[in-house]
């Protein structure tokens, strides 16, 4: 199952219609005085739809990624003309001050933080705009709030929600290859050691309201991390050897897309496909993660558009699944 002009434009259209809805939002904002009362627009006028702040963000991911990988739909003229109108370096400065509140230290960490680097990436791959340039003071500030929690953050986090250290470090890591040499060697060395002794996986998941698998994104990160033949052989004592992979990682039921919480369970669909199939190209060819992805796919993706509360975010995790393995590419 790979990527289609169709299914783009599907995400497109989808993306584009959340971005810049206001309404309903979630923030995540602390605040010091009632001058802090503020709605989203003004707080974070790149950033104000989508029902959140981080799922506006990697819809713009989404949104410039299916733009670069085809530009001749229809719809990239639209998605050009937003983030032209969006990423304003007024609009961006705003949204810079934003973090330099003592109340904001904690915002968005660390799920935010990364799609934040990860649109950056996608952004300074269409050359002949200004959004990636636009962009960089804000990563780079977000690339510093990494290095400066991994040094106090003494163990992983490992819900399937979004604190999940291994899943914003595999994203933060993809930026740091090409941003900040020293944040990559901090990340390795911290991936190391916080899970590079992990074995015989045996965690009670899925929870009920993740969208994240604790062992896959953990896997996911390593294999990013060590050379290929040691990986195979950690990976093999986490969840082959044990049985886990085998007889856990099955397609999840989702009950009521309309209850945001359970709702995330179409993700975890979604971003264990996403795993399963970055995985596998280590393994080699006779594995059966190919076959498990699939599953999950064929699950989640005709759930990616309906209700709200998984429509606003589901096509990101839709588009890594459908690109995995492949270098970005369909």
């Amino acid at each position: 199952m790979e990527l289609t002009q169709d299914t783009a434009r599907k995400f497109a259209r989808i993306a584009l219609g959340h971005v810049g809805r206001e309404y309903p939002h979630k923030l995540d904002h602390v605040l010091d005085g009632d001058e802090d009362a503020q709605p989203p627009r003004v707080l974070h006028p790149c950033f104000f739809g989508s029902f959140d702040w981080h799922s506006c963000v990697h819809s713009w991911w989404t949104l410039l990624t299916l733009r670069r990988l085809y530009p001749d739909m229809p719809e990239a003229g639209d998605i050009a003309a937003l983030a032209e109108e969006t990423f304003t370096p007024d609009k961006l400065a705003v949204e810079l001050v934003y973090l330099d509140r003592p109340s904001s230290r904690g915002f968005e960490r660390p799920y935010g933080w990364a799609w934040l680097l990860y649109l950056h990436l996608e952004a300074k791959r269409h050359g002949n705009e200004e959004w990636g340039a636009r962009l960089e003071p804000l990563a780079q500030a977000f690339g510093k709030r990494f290095a400066d929690y991994l040094r106090i953050l003494t163990y992983p986090i490992t819900v399937g929600t979004h604190p999940n250290t291994a899943f914003a470090l595999s994203l933060a890591r993809d930026w740091a290859e090409a941003h900040d040499a020293t944040l990559l060697a901090t990340i390795d060395e911290w991936a190391l050691a916080a899970f590079g002794q992990r074995q015989d996986y045996r965690g009670w998941e899925p929870g009920g309201d993740e969208f994240l698998s604790p062992v896959l994104t953990a896997a996911l990160l390593m294999s990013r991390v060590m050379p290929h033949t040691q990986f195979a052989s950690w990976f093999e004592g986490l969840v082959i050897e044990n049985g886990w992979l085998a007889n856990e990682c099955r397609p999840v039921t989702v009950s009521d897309r309309s209850d945001g919480k359970i709702a995330h369970l179409d993700g975890l669909n979604l971003s264990r496909a996403w795993c399963l199939r970055e995985i596998s190209p280590i393994l080699g060819e006779a594995n059966a993660l190919d076959a498990m992805a699939e599953a999950h796919l064929d699950v989640a993706l005709p759930h990616v558009a309906g209700d709200y509360m998984g429509e606003h975010w589901l096509a990101s995790f839709a588009l890594l699944a459908l690109l995995a393995g492949q270098g970005g590419q369909p």
